[in-house]
């Protein structure tokens, strides 16, 4: 009953956590008229505030004297904390410019980035299957770039920077709340600089644009943290599987809020496009199943040789296991 109930907070955990990041271009435009970078710098300096207050809740400070003493992870961290910066900001701006279903899109060919980069990167194989899902998906960027007159540079930007920043994250092995940590931490001084620069200027929105203004700006850091809790909070309850099914509820609620709230154009190029990409994504999804089900098998088959091949208890050291009856 304790596995039932854990498996059923995880699950509602990634649907909340994707769910957020999916409705998420509804809150960025009650920040005008602020604009993406004065966002973006208020979106770092205010996560750090954010997970500073729940590591000092949880008292998990031990981990930062260690990675103070260790230059290489420094590194990717930072690397990690520029990627993101250049995701948060093109995102932002995306959505308060009236391209919320180009930056989906970034989000739907974003696994097949990765897998790119694992190909290129990491010198990973790739299964047949996976093979034609990328190709599908070259051939749907091919198709937006004739129906946009130009390639969907949003996109691109947006899965590749994504796709980078998990291949940081992977090589950092971090848990979320430490990682995120590490990273606002990077950024907090840029952030911070920028912030004080604009406020001289007399150009900071924070100061002149009332109490509501600055409080809904100070909670970009709570937009930021609250999902990725929830998503560390799923990460350890369901399986990969599931959340990798999961991942894809963020770009269809955003996808549909860019035709259905915000009435961005969808002319039949596009359509066919997205199209393209679906279909990538289903081959994939259908291929990570039948894997996943394969290695499932194969290991209770390997646990009941095992088990049959076992020597009983009382039979002398030399005495050859039983074998199984037909």
């Amino acid at each position: 009953m304790k596995g039932i109930d854990e498996q059923r907070a995880g699950l509602l955990s990634g649907i909340g956590a994707y769910g957020l990041w999916g409705l998420v271009p509804l809150f960025w435009p009650l920040l005008k008229p602020a604009g993406a970078i004065e966002i973006l710098a208020h979106r770092m300096a205010w996560s750090l505030m954010v997970v500073a207050v729940a590591l000092l809740a949880l008292r998990r400070w031990s981990w930062i004297g260690e990675l103070i003493r260790q230059p290489r992870k420094l590194g990717l961290i930072s690397v990690a904390a520029a990627t993101i910066t250049v995701n948060w900001g093109l995102y932002i701006w995306s959505v308060n410019n009236g391209h919320v279903v180009e930056a989906s899109l970034g989000y739907f060919i974003n696994p097949l980035v990765t897998i790119a980069m694992g190909v290129l990167l990491l010198g990973e194989r790739l299964r047949p299957v996976q093979w034609v899902a990328v190709g599908t998906g070259l051939a749907a960027v091919l198709v937006l770039a004739i129906g946009y007159g130009r390639p969907p540079w949003i996109s691109l930007v947006l899965a590749f920077s994504f796709a980078t920043y998990g291949l940081m994250k992977k090589k950092v092995n971090m848990s979320g709340l430490e990682s995120l940590t590490a990273e606002t931490a990077v950024q907090f001084l840029p952030a911070l600089g920028y912030l004080l620069w604009l406020g001289a200027r007399g150009e900071s929105t924070f100061t002149s644009g009332g109490a509501g203004h600055a409080a809904l700006l100070a909670s970009t850091g709570l937009v930021t943290a609250v999902p990725l809790v929830l998503f560390g909070a799923a990460a350890i309850r369901v399986p990969l599987s599931t959340l990798g099914l999961l991942q894809y509820l963020a770009p269809v609620f955003q996808f549909v809020l860019g035709i259905v709230y915000f009435h961005e154009a969808m002319p039949p190029e596009r359509w066919a496009g997205f199209a393209l990409v679906w279909l990538a994504l289903t081959l994939l999804t259908w291929d990570a199943l039948r894997t996943a089900r394969r290695s499932s098998i194969q290991v209770r088959e390997a646990r009941r040789a095992a088990g049959r091949q076992a020597p009983r208890p009382n039979a002398p050291a030399d005495e050859p296991a039983p074998r199984a009856q037909i």
